[in-house]
This record gives C-alpha cells, structure tokens and sequence, in this order.
C-alpha cells in the first residue's frame, strides 16, 4: 500500500509531460495561460509546467484535468479553481514555492474526484476551510510537506461510497488530532497515513467514520495511542496495520470492529489487549510468537471465510489453509516459543522449587559455616567458599525461574516479551552462566590442588599457598564473567528462550559462543576425570597399603566423577547437536533436563564436598555451640582437634610414631603443624621412613587425599 497504488506513476507522468510539451499550445473555448500546455483530447488536460508566472484565472473553464509542476505559486488563493466546473482532478506536484492553502482553495468544485498535493516541501500550511464542499471527491492525497497540523477534512463532505485519504511523509505532523475525520465522507474509508512522525494518537480520533482500511505503519514515533482512539467509529468491520511503529499498547475500546490486525515489526508492543477485545478478528500478522498464543484456541468471528482479501505478506505457510474456523495468526509459536507457562507442567513447577530451595539452602550453609569458623581459611576451604557462592548463584537463578512461574502461571504469554526482552531474563541469564562456568572452573581447580598436592605431598616448597590459590582463582572468575556478559554485548542471546539461556545460534558468532562454552566444560570434565584416575592409582599403589580405606576411596572418587557425567553428559549432547542446528528435542524437553541435570552440581556439590565430610560436621557442632546448642558434641569435636590441644600437639608441631616394615621407628615432627581448611595433614620437615616401606608417606598421602572428602585415617588433622 502507498504511492505504489497510486494510479499516476512518476514515469507516466513524466512519459506524459514530454508528450504534452510537444504538442502546440492551442485553445479551445479560451486562451491558454502563459506557461501551460492544453491539450485538446477526450481528458482536457492542462499542464502548466515552470515558467515565471501563472494566471490561474486564464485556464480554459473545459479543462478536466489539472498538472501543476513546479510552478511559481505561492498560494492558492480563496476561489481559485472556481471557474473550472469541469475538473475531475486537480495535481500540485513537485512545488518548490507553494506555501499556503487558503480558505476555500478548494470549494464547490462539484465533479473534483482527485485532489493530490505532493513534494511540495514548503507548504506549511493549510486553512482549515481550504477543502469545502466537494461531495464527488473520492481522493485526497497530501504528502512531503511541511505542514505541522494534521489538514482539516471534516468539510469535505463527500457522497461517494469509498473514500481515500492518503497522508503521507509529513514529517512535520506529531498528532491525530480528536474528530479527525469527521464529515469527510458518509460512504466507507481507506485511510493511509503512514511515512509520518506522528507520536500520538487522541481519543475519538476516528470518531463518526466508516473504516475499512486504518494503515499507520512505518509512523517509527508513533508510540502512543489514546485508549478511546478507535471509539466511535460506525460498525464496519476493518483493517488495521501499526506495523513498524513504536506503539506500546493498543486500546481496549474499538478493536471490536478489527477483522485483520497486521503490527509487524512492532518491538515495542509487547502485550495485547484481552482476548475479548477482539471480537470479529480473523486473522494476524504480529511481530512475537507469543502473541498468538492468545488466539490458538480461540474461535474467529463469524463470516471469516476463505474468499475473505489476504495481502501478500500474510500468505505464508501460516495461512495456506482455507479453513478460518480458528483465527489466523502468524508468526506461529515454534519450538523456541510454545504456548506453555514457563514451567511447562505440575511436576516440573514442583520440581524446580524443591532443587532451587535446595541449592540455595545447601549452599548458604557451607559459605556461612566456612566463613564462621574460627579455623584459618586456608586453600581447600577458600576454594570450598568459592564452589559454594558460584552454586548458590545457579540456585538464584532456579529461584527466579520458579517465582516468574508463579506470577505469570496460565498467562505466560502475555508476559513473554516483557520478560524475554527485559531486565529481568538477560541478570537470570548471566547469573546462570556466570554461576555453571564457574562452578566447573572451580571444581577443576579443586581436582588439579588435590592432585598437585598427592603428587608433590613431600614437597613443602610445592604447596600451594593462599596468596596462589587466590591468584589462581582469579582466572576462572574473569572468564566467567566474560563468557556471561558477551550475549549482553549481542553475541548470542537470553532473550531466545524463556529460561533464559543463551541458545541463539543465528550467526556464526553465536554458534562459536555456544561451542565455546561446550568445548570448556568437556576440557574441564576430561581434566577432573585424568585427575582423579592418577589419584586413585597413586593410593592404589603397592606402597600405600590402605587396607580398608581402598573401597570408601574408590566409591567416593566414582560419586565424584558420575555426578559430573551426569551433568554435563546430556547437556553437552543435546547442546552439541543444537549448536549444529540438529536438534533432537524442544524446549519443553530442555526445561526437564533445565531442572533434573544442569543444576545436579550446584545441589551435589555441597553434600560432596563439604556437608558429608568429617571436617564440616565439627565446623557445624562449634557454630552451633555459639548459640547454646550441641555443646557436649562440640567439645567432643574440638577435644580431637589438633591444634586445640590435642595431646600430640606441642607448640604448633605434632609427634608422630611410626613404626617401619623392619621394626624400626621414626618420629614425624610437623613443622608446619597441621594443615587447615578441612584438609589433610602438612609434611615434616624431620626425617621419616623406616625399612621396608615409608608408612609416613602414606600417611600423609592419605591425609592429602582426605582433604575434605574422605574420612583422615587414624586421627589425621582436617581443621
């Protein structure tokens, strides 16, 4: 729809120029005014082309058909065309110099079907009474001017039974003003008025007209439209297009009447009045899926058939069939996009509120335990701190998930866009992948200390100190940050999904991000199993004879590795096959693995790492015993730890006597006392051995190896 429809193109008319000026200027019935070119064919026409001066007075009163181009009118006068009781189409037409419509410019001009004033850049305004009395018009048409008003048409008056009214770029107008359009015609209306910079729109705007046609795309500051805009117009069923503009919402009043909605492009119309407003509505073009949603199941208005008009942006895929007993509606919801709550069912809403609580819980009482304790924070328990907050971040996200469920249960889709695109789904989404990636960052760091700390546990020189452990941890903490800010930078994006996870794979940018971040977790993954494999074949050593502990080391190590399988495996696959555009599985499937696997390590972490070790439950009872409770088991705890006095301790240093393969007997004097944080027993500086097999060694292999999840044989330190 726009000029394209219009019945005079520029080439024609320009094809009809030429033709025009080659003919002789003759008369018919009265002389030519200088400057203009009459012809003397079935249409009288009359061209006036240029020249310096144009007496509008001396055109033939035959002529039919008006051109006026580039003339050097500044106004039309009151009465102008008075004498021409014959036109049937007036053109002003490209007008460099045209400032003003006066009063009754145009006035009882009784034959005028065709009024068209357009690329007159200068034309700032128009009298209110300029239009007067034209019962045959049946077009008007006003565009790039300058004019700051929306024209007034109300005394037009025609008696035709269509009418059409085309206001076009205008960049000068900001408002349809109320009664815009009343008495300028009593027949039907195809109103076109877009290419403005309107921003408003008032109540009754349309008030006392017959629409078949409202088209205000690509009006981009449009914005606001008054919530009685459409009422009062006479009961006929029309079309209404706000494609392209920058409307946020659409009146509850007058949508009775709309039989095809067409707001394309609309970004920001981000929720649909109710569904009853649109009582005779049969089909939509809508820029969100979601929108559709709200008539999926809903009946169209009777009358819809298959012969009814359907433009050609609208015959898609979507509306191939000719069956309108439900309203049609494009873009269809897919598989980014059902028409379901965000929690998809019962179940999984129970679900996902039972693991967030958990998460949340389970991870705010190892930071507030580790934190409390009177213990020296060394390198397990710091790190410990660090797998704790990044869990319980993933836990927030499960939580917010969980509560927007709620809020918005059996209307989700009229929330989508405003959460999808807002605030609130782009922190869920960099809270989640901030929260996984550094939670597997962190757990690698853990497994590779654990095993640096087997591998070298004679090695003082190679311990890890404080001071590193946090240098260390910055890395992991920088690269996830990176990671989770870059879909707010546009590559990739929250904003694809309802749960919020960066699964726009559209560019070849995002599908790198997405591979990335799989390539990452899989790395990871490898490194922990390789860790934990040259762990446990260290321990199962012939030289470390662990006798009973070999079985509790091998399940708790195998506990470790298939809780993280479990997590990442599934994840990693249909992510994998999703990042090459090969997905075996829809959204909805994904909120079941959203809930079941990707958060199994912020749940399993703490009952693994920390809450199930010896060294925690102590740290628990001693808090406790703060606030009057557990105090006997409390100072059973504190009577078993080394550097709170235990008999062996002296000064700081532990005495240990171990006895040889050969019987001899060797002292271990722990100069650096035991180590804390949860872990194992620190290394001597004294000699330590015996014949036959260096028990020392194992001991303080195992102390290592015990540093936070399993149990210290005989007594070992975990403070």
């Amino acid at each position: 729809m726009g000029w394209e429809h219009r019945r005079t193109s520029w080439g024609a008319l320009v094809a009809l120029w030429l033709q025009v000026l080659a003919l002789p200027p003759k008369v018919q019935g009265g002389a030519c005014s200088p400057g203009c070119v009459c012809a003397h064919d079935w249409m009288n026409l009359v061209q006036c082309v240029g020249g310096k001066t144009l007496e509008l007075s001396l055109l033939p009163a035959h002529t039919q058909h008006l051109v006026l181009m580039n003339t050097v009118i500044e106004r039309v006068p009151s009465g102008a065309f008075s004498r021409l009781r014959n036109v049937t189409k007036i053109d002003i037409l490209v007008s460099r110099h045209l400032r003003s419509l006066e009063a009754m410019s145009f006035s009882r001009l009784s034959q005028l079907q065709d009024i068209e004033i357009r690329n007159a850049n200068r034309l700032a305004y128009i009298h209110r009474d300029a239009f007067h009395e034209l019962p045959s018009l049946r077009f008007l048409g006003i565009a790039n001017t300058a004019i700051e008003c929306f024209p007034h048409v109300g005394k037009i008056q025609s008696t035709v039974l269509s009418f059409i009214l085309e206001i076009l770029d205008n960049p000068m107008i900001d408002l349809i003003p109320a009664n815009a359009l009343q008495g300028l015609s009593s027949g039907s209306l195809i109103v076109r008025l877009f290419n403005n910079k309107f921003a408003k729109i008032e109540d009754f705007a349309f008030n006392a007209t017959m629409l078949d046609l409202l088209d205000l795309h690509n009006n981009d500051r449009l914005w606001a439209i008054g919530e009685d805009a459409f009422s009062g117009i006479q009961e006929n069923s029309f079309i209404l297009d706000v494609s392209r503009t920058s409307v946020r919402s659409l009146p509850r009043h007058g949508l009775q009447h709309v039989w095809k909605l067409m707001a394309n492009a609309a970004w920001h119309l981000k929720q649909l009045p109710p569904m009853g407003s649109f009582s005779s509505l049969c089909s939509a073009n809508l820029t969100y899926p979601s929108h559709c949603c709200v008539f999926w199941h809903r009946k169209a208005a009777q009358g819809c058939h298959a012969d009814i008009y359907m433009d050609q942006e609208l015959q898609n895929e979507s509306f191939a069939s000719s069956d309108f007993d439900l309203v049609q509606c494009a873009p269809e919801p897919d598989a980014f996009n059902p028409c379901e709550d965000l929690m998809g069912h019962q179940l999984l809403r129970l679900s996902v509120w039972f693991v967030s609580v958990l998460a949340v819980l389970g991870n705010s009482i190892v930071i507030l335990v580790i934190l409390s304790s009177r213990y020296k924070l060394a390198v397990p328990r710091f790190l410990m701190c660090n797998l704790a907050f990044a869990d319980l971040c993933m836990g927030v996200y499960l939580l917010t998930i969980a509560s927007f469920d709620v809020y918005t249960r059996g209307e989700y889709h009229n929330h989508a866009i405003d959460w999808q695109t807002g605030l609130g789904c782009r922190l869920a989404g960099f809270l989640t992948v901030f929260s996984s990636e550094l939670s597997v960052f962190t757990l690698t760091v853990i497994t590779v200390e654990r095993w640096h700390t087997i591998i070298y546990t004679m090695r003082l020189d190679r311990k890890v100190s404080s001071a590193q452990a946090v240098t260390i941890m910055a890395s992991p903490w920088a690269l996830a940050l990176v990671l989770a800010a870059l879909p707010l930078a546009g590559i990739s994006s929250y904003s694809k999904v309802s749960i919020c996870l960066p699964m726009d794979i559209e560019t070849l940018p995002s599908q790198a991000y997405v591979q990335l971040i799989l390539g990452l977790n899989i790395l990871a993954f490898l490194v922990i199993c390789v860790c934990y494999a040259h762990i446990y074949s260290t321990v199962r050593n012939p030289s470390y004879n662990l006798g009973s502990h070999d079985a509790k080391i091998a399940k708790r190590m195998a506990v470790l590795i298939f809780t993280d399988f479990t997590c990442m495996a599934p994840i990693s696959f249909f992510a994998i096959l999703a990042a090459a555009k090969l997905p075996l599985i829809t959204v909805s499937h994904t909120k079941i693995l959203l809930v079941l696997f990707y958060p199994l390590n912020a749940c399993a972490n703490p009952l693994l790492y920390a809450i199930f070790t010896k060294s925690f439950r102590r740290d628990v009872f001693i808090l406790l015993s703060r606030v009057g409770l557990c105090e006997r088991r409390a100072q059973r705890h504190r009577g078993q730890v080394v550097s709170g006095g235990h008999p062996g301790l002296h000064n700081g240093s532990v005495t240990v006597i171990i006895r040889g393969g050969g019987g001899g007997s060797q002292d271990l004097n722990g100069g650096g006392g035991a180590s804390g944080g949860g872990g194992g027993g620190g290394g001597g500086d004294g000699g330590c051995g015996g014949s036959g097999g260096g028990l020392g060694v194992k001991m303080a292999g195992v102390g290592a190896v015990a540093s936070g999840w399993l149990r210290a044989p005989r007594g070992l330190s975990w403070s």
